[in-house]
């Protein structure tokens, strides 16, 4: 069986994929879950040594092309790097003398993000939206996607290139704000719930060219200046920026739409990670998959599957470092009950930005108190929200999801609570919250959900990463035990 290694790294948030010529994903991974660096750059070898261990690799696929990346640079003003200007380069730094001699090839920055979101979603065709930061020089792509003879097809239908940047616009924000630019615009998401964007329209006459094109009045990638908006307090400022993506993004979805490609809608890119936008997306598009890792690490896998060319089994995002063992129901349910929160560290560690029920800090979302624990548990601002993971067939009951959604297993949307007067700690400023829903997959975080239903009757838990601010997931049984005895709280394996 032949094995096809995707890598994502040299930037921001490394990560592999291998998929072998069945289409299976047999793993994934990120780099800064073995080094302990927040989106570490770099690959790691202990990374490395799992995605070959028990199979032969016999293509590498490297998400982006270095060398248009390098005369983008040039043109930012960023200087040009002499070391990285071939795909060769790269991978012989990254890859550390493994897999020596193995063919490679290289794939557009955002044609990795389509394949990523295309070749794992259920559609055979469909619209695809990229939005990020930026690539080697697009920043918005709008594509049709369709198999032909079993094979990916890519149809370009739009750009917009730099320094036009939706994404570089809410990093901007961000840093405005005070936050760590390309890390916690997630903050910058959640903290505009406690604001008013009364004064969106300032800012979008002072930032925004054309919101229709999606072009602004200067480069961004610098930032603003910090005197910006001036009298206008961080809350408001985040609720101004949200608003304003909101717009930008729908602007370019209706675009997407009137292509008439499809009503299928696949989003990627980093952008795709703003789960409160998300919410607006059926509004435009009939059925809507976002994979559960949009951003630059997803797109190993999207260079695999260029490589490749086919459909992706998709199952799960389990796909990560594996603690051995059956998921610690019993031990689980005995911490939660007495005291209200556990962590858990079980089966294959989640591939993407959210913790879903195998590397989890898990909590009783029914207490007043449960939120301001959890947050001195993790060092976090006391205004973030927290995800409900919910017994999926009980959804209906307590949240008003948005439509067009195939599957909200993965935190990437959110949805309105009907009953916050019950669940205080899972309910955000703006009364929604992003769910998690659990299918009757026989997982173990599923069982762990069953059971809490029938002690309590509650069908949900409280489910955020088991991780402090500002550092990655834990990852192995040695990191669980090393957050157990530094924060005091009981993570089962």
């Amino acid at each position: 069986m032949k094995h096809y290694l995707g890598v994502s790294a040299g930037f921001h948030d490394a990560g592999v994929a291998v998929i072998s010529d069945q289409g299976d994903i047999v793993y994934a991974s990120h780099s800064e879950r073995y080094s302990g660096r927040k989106n570490d750059e770099n690959l790691h070898v202990a990374q490395l040594w799992e995605a070959a261990e028990g199979r032969s690799i016999d293509h590498i696929a490297y998400y982006e092309r270095p060398w248009l990346k390098q005369l983008r640079q040039i043109y930012s003003g960023q200087g040009i790097d002499w070391n990285r200007l071939t795909t060769g380069q790269i991978l012989r730094q990254q890859l550390q003398g493994y897999f020596g001699g193995v063919p490679y090839s290289s794939h557009g920055h955002h044609l990795s993000h389509v394949a990523g979101g295309f070749q794992t979603s259920p559609f055979s065709r469909a619209t695809v939206v990229v939005i990020d930061a930026i690539g080697e020089w697009d920043t918005v792509t709008i594509w049709g996607a369709e198999y032909r003879q079993g094979r990916a097809h890519y149809q370009p239908l739009w750009r917009q290139r730099y320094p036009h940047s939706i994404g570089l616009f809410y990093t901007a924000m961000t840093d405005r704000i005070g936050l760590k630019p390309m890390e916690e615009e997630y903050i910058t998401m959640g903290m505009a719930a406690f604001g008013q964007p009364d004064q969106v329209d300032l800012m979008r006459s002072a930032l925004v060219a054309d919101v229709e094109q999606t072009r602004f009045q200067h480069n961004l990638h610098a930032g603003v200046d910090p005197t910006f908006m001036s009298q206008t307090n961080d809350a408001d400022l985040a609720a101004c920026a949200q608003q304003l993506v909101e717009d930008l993004i729908l602007s370019v979805m209706r675009r997407a739409r009137s292509f008439g490609f499809s009503s299928n809608l696949v989003y990627s890119g980093g952008v795709a990670l703003n789960c409160r936008a998300n919410r607006l997306l059926g509004n435009i598009f009939d059925r809507i998959w976002v994979m559960p890792n949009p951003g630059d690490a997803g797109s190993s896998l999207g260079a695999a599957a260029l490589a490749w060319g086919g459909r992706l089994n998709w199952h799960t995002a389990y796909l990560g470092t594996e603690i051995a063992g059956a998921y610690p129901v019993g031990a689980c349910m005995t911490s939660l009950l007495t005291a209200g929160l556990c962590g858990v560290a079980s089966g294959r560690a989640e591939w993407g930005p959210r913790s879903l029920g195998n590397r989890s800090l898990l909590a009783d979302p029914r207490g007043a108190d449960v939120k301001d624990r959890v947050n001195q548990i993790k060092h976090r601002q006391q205004f973030r929200p927290f995800a409900p993971a919910i017994l999926a067939e009980h959804v209906a009951d307590y949240f008003r999801m948005p439509t067009g959604w195939i599957d909200t297993g993965y935190m990437q949307v959110t949805g309105e609570c009907l009953r916050p007067d019950l669940y205080p700690a899972i309910v955000h400023r703006d009364g929604t919250s992003r769910v998690q829903t659990v299918a009757q997959d026989g997982s173990g975080f599923r069982r762990l959900l069953e059971a809490w239903y029938e002690a309590t009757g509650c069908p949900m838990l409280l489910n955020t990463s088991l991780n402090i601010r500002g550092r990655p997931q834990v990852n192995t049984l040695a990191d669980a035990r090393e957050w157990q005895a530094t924060y005091g709280v009981a993570v089962h394996s």
